[in-house]
């Protein structure tokens, strides 16, 4: 994967506009309407990343009427009866006080260890948002570096670990099929979800099996596998996205945000991620794919113009799809992120 951003990212983010936009956001819950995630956060990051922090508190102002306030806490979450509120949407302020004072007590990396294979198993909660969530802080994290780490961005972190908490959803039991040469192959051979109507829960639901792949011996396989995954999600983005256009960018967004998420993690969670990060591509992939693939036009623009479209464009999926793209690289992927900002309904 490549990244046409070059060093810019770690200056844009010590500016302070993510810190700033991050602030606004904390006083929001990661959700509205009982159930429609909020993205800010993520979009957010994702434009201060690629060098559009200028229209980051534009891009707030006009995204704030979608904002909600945190629901009330209901009782504590103790690091002895955790277990008791894991998958509990009931208790998302409980959970996010609960990895704040961890957080505030300990490195934000042995927090993010000891967790992580906690959660892994709920990796399609909430269609895969708050794994994308955690990915984009983890992200931020690294890149501040030790020293650089703000009170917004380790708050960031215990916002987006106590969402997937709350709202964690392990999937039906699978069947093994056939294992599949490739990402890209294994994603062909996703079986469609039979009732392709409602809303996520119920197509996830209707899984059975899935092709086997995403296995690896190695921490460094894993990695590569990841990468692998990510790169043919994305392309696959480019020929079925229309199937449905906003869901199945988590097809490659989802695997995006583990693969970020591995830097800061022990090696020996590399290879269940991979496992995971490819169930979920697989699972929304099940969900929403279309009969037929379906014709795309290659693009002549840069890495910076199709992102550039993408902030104008101003959709949230857009913004986070095009961030994935870009770490991709290449014509194909510029091609299916331009293909996200023709299919998506713009905002602004």
């Amino acid at each position: 994967m490549s990244d046409a951003r070059g060093t810019d990212a770690s200056g844009t983010l010590a500016s302070g506009t993510l810190d700033e936009a991050l602030e606004r956001l904390h006083t929001a819950g990661p959700e509205r309407n009982g159930w429609l995630t909020n993205h800010a956060p993520m979009a957010v990051e994702a434009l201060v990343r690629n060098g559009q922090a200028s229209t980051v508190h534009r891009w707030l102002d006009r995204y704030a009427h979608k904002l909600e306030e945190l629901p009330p806490p209901s009782r504590p979450v103790t690091a002895d009866d955790w277990w008791e509120a894991l998958g509990d949407p009931a208790r998302i302020t409980d959970w996010t006080r609960f990895f704040t004072r961890e957080l505030d007590g300990r490195p934000w990396r042995e927090v993010l260890a000891e967790w992580w294979p906690r959660l892994l198993p709920g990796i399609a909660a909430s269609a895969t948002h708050p794994v994308i969530r955690t990915g984009h802080a983890v992200r931020t994290l690294l890149a501040s570096g030790d020293e650089g780490v703000t009170a917004p961005r380790r708050a960031e972190l215990a916002h987006a670990l106590g969402y997937w908490a709350a709202r964690s959803l392990p999937l039906p039991p699978l069947s093994p099929l056939a294992a599949a040469p490739t990402a890209a192959a294994a994603l062909d051979a996703v079986p469609p979800v039979p009732v392709q109507d409602g809303g996520i829960r119920d197509r996830l639901a209707q899984l059975t099996a899935f092709p086997v792949w995403g296995t690896a011996p190695d921490p460094d396989t894993a990695r590569d596998r990841l990468v692998e995954l990510v790169t043919a999600a994305t392309h696959r983005y480019a020929t079925h996205g229309h199937g449905e256009p906003i869901m199945l960018v988590h097809a490659a967004t989802a695997p995006n945000a583990v693969l970020r998420a591995l830097p800061a993690l022990p090696r020996g969670l590399w290879a269940p991620s991979l496992a995971a990060a490819w169930s979920a591509s697989a699972a929304v992939t099940a969900a929403y794919t279309p009969p037929e693939p379906a014709a795309y036009t290659p693009t002549a623009l840069t890495a910076e113009e199709v992102f550039e479209r993408a902030a104008a464009h101003g959709d949230d999926h857009t913004i986070k799809f095009t961030d994935t793209a870009l770490d991709v690289g290449g014509p194909l992927a510029l091609a299916a992120a331009t293909r996200s900002i023709e299919l998506n309904p713009p905002v602004f």
